[in-house]
């Protein structure tokens, strides 16, 4: 239980913050995951497509601190081989 004005304001950002965190980290999963089926469905169009905007969702989270930047890279680096592997 917060003290103090701050704590208490503290307490309130930190809730948005996780919020939209998880918001973030829940789009991304759903991304990759369809990144991967498209791999595993060998359709590389939608590989390619996929993979495009996961890129793009795991830079904008690494940007705003949701995920590491090395993270980030790691993802977007195994990603890009296995559909470089397929095509």
């Amino acid at each position: 239980m917060a003290n103090t004005k701050s704590a208490e304001k503290a307490n309130r950002q930190a809730q948005k913050h996780r919020a939209r965190n998880q918001s973030v980290l829940s789009t991304l999963r759903t991304q990759i995951r369809a990144v991967r089926e498209a791999v595993t469905k060998k359709d590389t169009a939608a590989a390619e497509t996929a993979l495009k905007q996961a890129t793009r969702l795991l830079d904008k989270a690494a940007a705003k601190g949701v995920i590491h930047s090395r993270n980030a890279s790691r993802h977007v680096a195994r990603l890009t081989k296995t559909v470089r592997k397929t095509a």
